[in-house]
C-alpha cells in the first residue's frame, strides 16, 4: 500500500491512541486538505527538480515500537564533546529522561506529547500552534494531522540560556519502515536568548521517514539560534519544515549542515512582524553518491529598515543532486531593507547536478538587495599554487574545498558545534586538518 492511503487509512487509530482530544478537528481539517492536494510531483513548481516517489510508494508503519536498546557508546558517538551543554533525547517518539541532560531553569520544556494532554496549555496551542506554518504544504498539513512526537520550549522574558541544547531525534528496533511527524515550538521572549541544535539519527536498515514542523517566535530584542546537523544514514528521508516570525529588534539565525541522509528537504521561512530585524540563514551542503538536498527558502521583509543574509554552500560528487531555491519578498513599505542572498557551488564529477534559482520580489524603491549563484569546479590556479609546494592533488583539492565551505560557518558561536561540523568538513573531504 502506498503511503497516501495509509495515511487515511490509519488516522482514526491515530486520533484514538490521544489522550487529550482538543485539536481534533483541526487535525481532521489538515487530512481533508492534504487528500485534496496529495503530495506534490515535479509538475509543481515548488518540486520541480525533486522527485519525491522514492518516498511515497513505500509503505510505512505510523506506530513505531518504543522499546530500544541504545548504548552509552552510541549515544556518546552523537554528541559533540559537549560537557557543558544540555541534551534532549528522543527515541521512537519518546522523550527520554535517563538519556537526557537537563539543567535550564526558568522556562517551560515539555515533551509535545505531553503538551498535548496538558489542558493548561490549551492557550499556547491556540495562540501559536499553526499560526505561521504554511496552510497550503502537503507536509505541513500532513504534520498537523498526525504530529505528536517534539517538543515545546517557552524562554520568559530577559532569560538568557547559557547553555546550548541538543537534541537528538533516534530510530532504533524498527523491523518495519518507520513514519514520524515531530513538531517542535520555540518561544524566546522579549530580551531572551536560546541556542538549540537539532540532529536526526536512524540506526536500522529500514527506511524511515521523518516529516518535521518547527515553528520559532523571536520576540523585541530577543535572539534564537537553530542550527539543524543533518548527517544521517542512507536508509533516510527528512522534509524538514522550518517557520520563523520575528518581532522587532529581534536576531534569529538558522543553519543547515547537510550531509547525510538519502533525500533531505529544507523548507525555509522567515517572516518579519517589525522593524530593524536581523535574519540569518547559512548552509552547507556535502554529498555524494545518489543522495539529494533541496534547499528552499523565504524571507518576507514586510517591515523597514531589516536586513537579513542567506549563503549556502554546496559540494557535489558521484551521482548527487543539490537543490537550492532562495526567495525574498520586499515589501512596498519596507524601505531601507537589505537583502543578501549568495549560493556557491562545485561540481565534483561529470554525474553531480545541481539547479539553483535565487529569486528577488522587491515592491519598495529604497532598498540594497543581491543575489548570485556559481557553478563550477576547483580553481586551477590554486590548485597548481598548492601542489607546487608538495601537496598532493588530492590533499590540495580538499584543502580548497574546505575553505570554499568554511565561511558559511563564521557564525556560529558554539565552539564544540563549530569544530564538529569542521570534522565532518574534513571527514566528508578525506582530508587531515588539525583544530
Amino acid at each position: 500500500m502506498a503511503l497516501k492511503e495509509q495515511i487515511t487509512e490509519n488516522h482514526h487509530q491515530f486520533l484514538e491512541s490521544l489522550r487529550h482530544r482538543f485539536l481534533d478537528e483541526k487535525r481532521k481539517e489538515a487530512l481533508q486538505r492534504f487528500e485534496m492536494q496529495g503530495f506534490p510531483t515535479r509538475k509543481d513548481e515548488e518540486y520541480k527538480y525533486t522527485n519525491l516517489k522514492e518516498i511515497t510508494e513505500k509503505a510505512y508503519n505510523f506506530f513505531p515500537k518504543e522499546g530500544h536498546n541504545i548504548t552509552k557508546e552510541q549515544l556518546d558517538s552523537l554528541h559533540l564533546g559537549e560537557e557543558n551543554f544540555d541534551w534532549i533525547t528522543f527515541v521512537n517518539g519518546k522523550l527520554h529522561k535517563e538519556l537526557s541532560k537537563v539543567s535550564i531553569e526558568n522556562v517551560e520544556f515539555l515533551s509535545f506529547n505531553y503538551a498535548l494532554n496538558d489542558e493548561k496549555h490549551r492557550e499556547i496551542f491556540d495562540t501559536y500552534f499553526n499560526t505561521i506554518a504554511s496552510k497550503d504544504s502537503a507536509f505541513t498539513d500532513l504534520n498537523e494531522a498526525y504530529c505528536k512526537y517534539g517538543f515545546f520550549l517557552k524562554v520568559p522574558k530577559n532569560v538568557v540560556i547559557e547553555k546550548p541544547i541538543h537534541i537528538f531525534y533516534i530510530s532504533q528496533n524498527q523491523e518495519e519502515n518507520t513514519f514520524y511527524n515531530t513538531r517542535n515550538l520555540l518561544i524566546v521572549e522579549e530580551g531572551a536568548k536560546v541556542e538549540i541544535i537539532e540532529s536526526h539519527h536512524n540506526f536500522d536498515n529500514t527506511y524511515v521517514l521523518t516529516n518535521s514542523v518547527t515553528e520559532i517566535f523571536t520576540y523585541p530584542n530577543a535572539k534564537a539560534d537553530w542550527h539543524k546537523l543533518q548527517n544521517d544514514n542512507d536508509t533516510s528521508y527528512l522534509i524538514d519544515n522550518t517557520f520563523a516570525r520575528q518581532e522587532k529588534d529581534s536576531l534569529t539565525t538558522v543553519n543547515t549542515f547537510s550531509f547525510g541522509g538519502k533525500l533531505v528537504r529544507n523548507n525555509l521561512d522567515f517572516i518579519h512582524n517589525g522593524s530593524n530585524i536581523n535574519s540569518f540563514m547559512n548552509g552547507i551542503t556535502i554529498i555524494g553518491k545518489d543522495q539529494l538536498v533541496d534547499h528552499h527558502t523565504a524571507v518576507h521583509h514586510n517591515f523597514p529598515n531589516c536586513e537579513s543574509y542567506q549563503n549556502y554552500k554546496g559540494i557535489f560528487d558521484g551521482k548527487s543532486h543539490g537543490v537550492f531555491n532562495g526567495k525574498v519578498f520586499v515589501d512596498k513599505i519596507a524601505q531601507k531593507t537589505n537583502a543578501y542572498q549568495q549560493n556557491n557551488n562545485v561540481l565534483l564529477s561529470e554525474g553531480a547536478i545541481i539547479d539553483t534559482k535565487p529569486q528577488l520580489e522587491i515592491f519598495a524603491d529604497d532598498v540594497k538587495c543581491s543575489h548570485g549563484c556559481t557553478v563550477g569546479q576547483l580553481n586551477e590556479d590554486a590548485l597548481f599554487y598548492l601542489r607546487a609546494r608538495g601537496i598532493s592533488k588530492k590533499e590540495a583539492q580538499a584543502l580548497l574545498l574546505y575553505a570554499f565551505a568554511n565561511d558559511a560557518m563564521q557564525n556560529i558561536d558554539i565552539e564544540p558545534l563549530k569544530e564538529k561540523i569542521s570534522k565532518l568538513l574534513a571527514e566528508k573531504l578525506e582530508v587531515d586538518i588539525e583544530f
